[in-house]
């Protein structure tokens, strides 16, 4: 059973679906993931929301001075391709949408997930080889 969203989850699904149109809030991992048309564009984690970025739009949120989303792994930072959004965007759909179309560009130009491996099968034993 997935947890409620909090208040700021809700604000942000709000505010990007007036920027993008349908946009959906799953829970993951303690945090959120956002999504549109089934590619998650963003996530929220501590109240912060974070949107995809790949070598297309990544120089746009560092010109602006918008750090990445980092994580502790395994007592190494981790640095993920999701960062902030300019906090004015928050409050405001249109400032909101260059932001967001251009996370969502850059989860459409992801490579899709690969399916997990399925172990490999063991020969069967012949019965001849019983004898």
């Amino acid at each position: 059973m997935s947890k409620p969203p909090t208040a700021f989850v809700s604000m942000c699904v709000e505010v990007l679906g007036e920027a993008l149109g349908r946009v959906s809030a799953r829970s993951m991992f303690g945090g959120w993931g956002l999504y549109r048309e089934g590619r998650m564009f963003g996530l929220i984690a501590e109240d912060t929301l974070y949107l995809k970025v790949d070598a297309v739009n990544k120089p746009m949120f560092e010109a602006e001075g918008l750090g990445p989303f980092v994580y502790d792994g395994k007592g190494k930072s981790v640095s993920m391709s999701y960062h902030e959004v300019p906090p004015e965007a928050l409050d405001d759909a249109a400032a909101m949408r260059p932001w967001a179309m251009s996370a969502y560009d850059a989860a459409l130009r992801a490579p899709a997930a690969k399916p997990a491996k399925k172990p490999a099968k063991t020969p069967a034993k012949s019965k001849a080889s019983k004898r």
